[in-house]
């Protein structure tokens, strides 16, 4: 039930594990692991008999539960322990890897749970429960339904479970490589791990690396850096002298690229790549299949102010959309949003997915056109503008705003 990285396959072990794999054998820097393969997965629920929960007002967390309370089989832990000392009892990052993730149809972009820092085979194994119970997270089965599997949340989904060695990370970030072998290469930086990236809660420096190796950059402030303390993962302070400090040089930006040209060669299109550099050396940390393409570069913004008309932040998602501002700071705001509201919120988190099925569009006060807000959005079709400095406090709920996300700019809807 434990397959080696290097072996991985998707139809065996889901399109995340399934892509590291290929890069390993195809000689790419990928951490070591392991995969806990689908066989295991439904080994672990053939007799819970899922379906019977689908009449419970709060099904979903009922299934949860029973997954999470599922006694792992003494074979998968015994093989666990193996694997793990193999590695020389490392902390790993325990990673989804579902069946219809990182598909060229559907990225499925922060939908289901991970975990970092963890250690020791009772915590690894904790960590694989509950990836497979994030299978019927409500922001999961929305997001299996929008693309195209009818929203039915037993309609065998399965996944996998990837095991890699945790890397403790200077700098981390997101790249994607074009349809177009001779479009620029798009990258994303940001101190510490990739989270902060990916989740959107940090704007991140923005490089393009030309077919000519020319490289332009737009560098961010940078406020916040997510770290592995012990067994934790920590929020700090970026100190003030790093904040407006580049996190890569041009040099580095090439090699990236260069490692992104090889990575789309060996998986056969456009991919997005999540990396990171520990100890020095870059490492790839997941590739998939670009599911829309991001808006072109933007061209250099003027500075905005409260007073002005217009707010300018980074292209996300092409579109225009008219419509009332809807200021949503958490979960808590949620009933607030109706059908056709523009989003005005500080970031994204994966668990607001539903939202963008009724929404018009989506600002960010922070987060890259890399992250997995952006992902969605243009997995969604709707425009997004992501990293306008204060968008909550700038906006104000139902005031009737233009989003474009092609040119990235908010303008009063009479203005």
């Amino acid at each position: 039930m434990i397959v080696p990285l290097i072996s991985a396959a998707a139809d065996t072990c889901g399109g995340k594990a399934g892509a590291l794999g290929a890069l390993l054998r195809a000689g790419l820097p990928v951490p070591d692991g392991f995969v806990v393969s689908f066989a295991a997965y439904r080994a672990a629920v053939r007799d819970l008999d899922l379906e019977r929960f689908v009449g419970e007002p709060d099904h979903l967390d009922a299934v949860r539960r029973a997954i999470e309370a599922r006694p792992v089989h003494a074979t998968l832990i015994d093989e666990l322990g193996r694997a793990l000392d193999e590695l020389g009892d490392p902390p790993v990052a325990v990673r989804s890897s579902a069946a219809y993730e990182d598909t060229g149809q559907a990225s499925a972009a922060g939908q289901h749970d991970s975990f970092l820092a963890v250690r020791g085979v009772g915590a690894v194994t904790d960590a694989i429960r509950a990836c497979w119970a994030s299978l019927f997270t409500s922001r999961a089965v929305d997001y299996r339904g929008d693309s195209g599997r009818g929203g039915r949340p037993f309609a065998d989904p399965v996944m996998a479970v990837l095991v890699q060695r945790h890397l403790d990370a200077e700098v981390s970030g997101v790249m994607f490589t074009p349809a177009d072998p001779h479009d620029a290469i798009r990258i994303e930086a940001s101190w510490g791990l990739g989270p902060s990236i990916v989740g959107g809660t940090v704007t991140p420096d923005a490089y393009r690396v030309a077919e000519d190796g020319l490289v332009t950059h737009t560098i961010a402030h940078k406020l916040t850096r997510l770290d592995r303390r012990c067994r934790q993962l920590v929020v700090s302070d970026v100190p003030t002298g790093a904040r407006d400090r580049p996190t890569i040089d041009g040099a580095t930006a090439k090699l990236l690229a260069e490692l992104g040209k090889k990575i789309a060669a060996v998986r056969g299109g456009p991919q997005d790549i999540e990396w990171t550099i520990a100890d020095g050396r870059t490492w790839i940390l997941q590739a998939r299949p670009v599911t829309a393409a991001p808006p072109a570069w933007p061209s250099p913004a003027a500075h905005t102010s409260a007073a002005e008309p217009t707010l300018t932040g980074a292209p996300g998602s092409r579109g225009v959309a008219t419509g009332p501002a809807r200021i949503v700071r958490g979960p808590g705001d949620f009933a607030r949003v109706h059908p056709g509201d523009i989003l005005v919120c500080p970031f994204t988190d994966p668990a607001w997915t539903p939202l963008l099925r009724i929404a018009a569009g989506v600002i960010t006060e922070t987060g890259g056109v890399l992250s997995h807000a952006a992902i969605v959005a243009r997995e969604h079709g709707i425009p997004a503008v992501l990293g306008i400095p204060n968008a909550t406090s700038r906006l104000h709920d139902d005031s009737a705003i233009t989003i474009d996300g092609a040119t990235g700019t908010v303008t009063a809807a009479n203005a």
